[in-house]
């Protein structure tokens, strides 16, 4: 049993040294650009029904939390159906690298928001641009997997979390576009990177 259990053991090893380098391709860029999309209707949203997002902060955030979920809902399944497609065998492996990368950002922002909210209620102006930077920080983690371009993605969300804060910090208010365009940008670069690097080998998605 133990040289059975050993040799269990090697397999998941070099499954996961395979997977580590190998391309992930379970981000599409119709997606990415559907997130965009999400961003752009939440921003509107907020802009035509929170007359103050200050004075409406649960509202605020809470739009921008369902805006985040919706988003990672839609790449989680069109992952999975992009990694079973391309990476079959692989795709469980693939899918854990990918989500092993980006979770300690994600993590950090959602406990970043309850713990301002909780202990600092009066520095939530800050939470949109440190939300950029930790985007920008989970696609830096995730370059390795992905198309060296994307780097540029994660660039812009680091500079435009970093001039949000600089923006806000005049007048500490909160701003449906400081949230919502940032996002635009950056989820349409990543939509237009991935097509350009997955050129015609995918063509079928």
């Amino acid at each position: 049993m133990r040289d059975l259990d050993k040799a269990l053991a090697d397999i998941v090893a070099i499954r996961s040294q395979i997977a580590a380098g190998t391309a992930f391709r379970g981000y599409g860029p119709a997606t990415m650009a559907a997130t965009g999309v999400v961003a752009l209707v939440t921003a509107i949203l907020q802009f035509w029904l929170l007359g103050d997002p200050n004075s409406e902060p649960l509202g605020f955030f809470l739009g921008w939390f369902v805006a985040a979920a919706l988003s990672g809902l839609i790449i989680w399944v069109e992952m999975r159906a992009r990694s079973r497609r391309h990476h079959s065998g692989l795709a469980d492996a693939m899918i854990h690298q990918a989500v092993e990368q980006f979770l300690p950002a994600g993590v950090a922002g959602i406990l970043l928001a309850v713990v301002m909210w909780k202990f600092a209620a009066e520095t939530l102006w800050l939470l949109p641009g440190l939300w950029q930077i930790l985007v920008s920080l989970g696609i830096f983690a995730s370059v390795r997997s992905l198309p060296r371009s994307v780097a540029f993605a994660g660039a812009w969300y680091f500079i435009s979390g970093f001039a949000v804060v600089v923006l806000a910090s005049r007048t500490h208010m909160l701003s449906p576009w400081t949230m919502g365009l940032p996002f635009v940008i950056g989820q349409s670069m990543m939509a237009a990177i991935l097509y350009v690097a997955s050129g015609e080998n995918d063509v079928e998605d």
